[in-house]
């Protein structure tokens, strides 16, 4: 299982649009019900700063989640909505209740 943590912060401008991609991606996995996947988005109390945590369990080296085409489209011009850029960090679960 793959765990990872990605947290960015986009530019005051563009905190509307990132919501909007974000949400895209939410109906999309609520249309297909992949399974294998956990996956949440976090907005912080600073207004700017997003955090997605996603658990997946890969058949192979293919990403549930990169596949999806609301994805690809969040994606696709992130580094132009970036005032700090994502930094992606792999999980190690120590435990867990109810994730």
């Amino acid at each position: 299982m793959r765990q990872v943590l990605v947290r960015y912060s986009v530019k005051p401008d563009r905190v509307s649009e990132n919501e909007e991609l974000v949400r895209a991606v939410y109906e999309e996995l609520g249309r297909t019900e992949p399974s294998g996947l956990r996956y949440a988005t976090f907005r912080l109390d600073d207004g700017v700063t997003f955090v997605h945590v996603a658990f997946e369990e890969r058949n192979g080296e293919t990403s549930v989640l990169a596949s999806l085409p609301a994805f690809k489209r969040f994606q696709q011009d992130i580094a132009e909505r970036c005032d700090e850029p994502p930094s992606v960090s792999t999980l190690s679960e120590i435990g867990s209740y109810r994730l």
